[in-house]
């Protein structure tokens, strides 16, 4: 199957999960990923750029290793993602808050040395994109259309708020990631084994009331 089709497909299946709508607010960090404003006067961004974007992260993960990675996230809604994530490639994970000298402090027991760290939110997650930036390991980050990125060496522009774009962003780099391994073809007759819902943080019903 050819790239486009490929492509075409895949924005078609992802085009409903809002991995595109970004918020009211835009920075000048987040402009060039940006194509328009809704009607409701939300930022839209650009599915091509984010899908390349996941490309480029993809290769960036697989030539430092998986396990030399770490996935944080203080976002409730992004913990499934990034557990499925994790469970999949093989990475470490990071939820709720960052302990202060996780990756700066060598004496702390909790102290690690990944090569690459993933963030969910570089404003949430600000904690680990300091000391990731201190101690000189290379950050990427999904970053939504009011987001800071002037930290992070890889931005993928989407939507990180909420539950179905989130599990589709990560859902996409495990499909890329085993695709640039060599383990998953790129093509609709050899789906992954995981679909986005697999990858979707679940509302409890105390939530839903």
């Amino acid at each position: 199957m050819s790239q486009q089709v490929e492509t075409a497909n895949i924005k078609k299946k992802i085009l409903s999960t809002g991995i595109r709508v970004g918020t009211q607010v835009k920075t000048k960090f987040m402009k060039p990923f940006i194509t328009k404003a809704s009607p409701e006067g939300l930022y839209i961004l650009d599915l091509d750029i984010t899908l390349e974007k996941i490309q480029t992260a993809a290769k960036f993960i697989n030539r430092l290793g998986t396990d030399k990675l770490i996935v944080c996230s203080g976002r409730q809604y992004a913990e499934t993602p990034i557990e499925k994530f994790c469970e999949v490639l093989g990475s470490k994970k990071l939820l709720g808050r960052f302990m202060p000298g996780t990756l700066t402090n060598p004496s702390l027991p909790y102290y690690i040395e990944p090569r690459l760290v993933l963030v969910s939110d570089p404003q949430a997650d600000e904690q680990a994109v300091t000391e990731a930036t201190n101690a000189g390991i290379p950050v990427i980050g999904i970053a939504n259309t009011d987001n800071i990125t002037s930290k992070l060496d890889v931005v993928i522009p989407a939507n990180n708020r909420g539950r179905k774009a989130l599990a589709t962003v990560y859902w996409l780099l495990v499909r890329q990631i085993l695709i640039e391994r060599g383990e998953l073809d790129n093509d609709d007759d050899e789906p992954m084994k995981y679909e986005i819902d697999d990858f979707e943080t679940k509302i409890t019903e105390e939530e839903i009331q």
